[in-house]
């Protein structure tokens, strides 16, 4: 893309929230080459995200909800108290198919798979920054049908904002101890949880889990 279709303004300040360096050196040099007066700011954590959105008004973050192992599905409305009218586009490594509707549900503007082209990469910061959101045909979709209050279709979205937590977890081979101690929580909470997982999705150990 030609940085004469870019649609944006050219003063911008956008923060690139990972834990891994090089992801976020990557993603700065694409939005370098394709907003070349835009400001970066770089982050490493959520507490240095938070800082910084309170310090300087940010125009998008974009973020990688999985800090250090730990999925924090509440940092996007955390965030967004302290900047309503910032815009977060979510960097992740999982897929859109079954994590990008509860992240724009708790308020993501959009939802890009890291393995996705350096194109679609300024195609979705263009996006959200001009339009105000970047949804994809199934995510536009599924929020038609949540305002019709109409059932989804993917069994994953009827679990809580925890239960979904702990169950990425338990798929990426967390175990119930490590669970609590990473969650801060105790170990029969984890169980709980563990439990209505199994039950809402109708499966009976990890394996089944994660085919979804």
């Amino acid at each position: 893309m030609n940085k004469e279709e870019n649609n944006v303004s050219a003063n911008l300040n956008i923060l690139l929230v990972d834990d891994h360096f090089v992801v976020r050196k990557g993603i700065e040099l694409i939005v370098n080459s394709a907003f070349p007066n835009a400001v970066i700011h770089n982050a490493e954590n959520y507490v240095e995200a938070n800082e910084i959105v309170k310090a300087i008004n940010i125009d998008l973050i974009v973020l990688d909800i999985i800090i250090n192992g730990v999925e924090n599905i509440k940092v996007m409305k955390e965030l967004k108290s302290i900047q309503s009218t910032t815009k977060i586009l979510i960097f992740s490594c999982h897929e859109e198919a079954n994590y990008g509707f509860r992240y724009v549900k708790n308020g993501a503007d959009g939802y890009l798979h890291k393995y996705c082209s350096e194109t679609k990469i300024v195609e979705a910061i263009n996006e959200v920054l001009s339009v105000g959101h970047f949804y994809s045909d199934d995510i536009k979709n599924k929020l038609d049908i949540k305002a019709k209050r109409e059932p989804v279709s993917n069994p994953i979205d009827a679990l809580s904002n925890r239960e979904f937590e702990i169950a990425k977890m338990l798929v990426d081979g967390s175990g119930n101890l490590e669970i609590a101690n990473k969650l801060k929580i105790q170990m029969s909470t984890v169980s709980t949880y563990k439990n209505r997982v199994f039950e809402k999705l109708d499966v009976s150990n990890i394996i089944a889990l994660s085919t979804f």
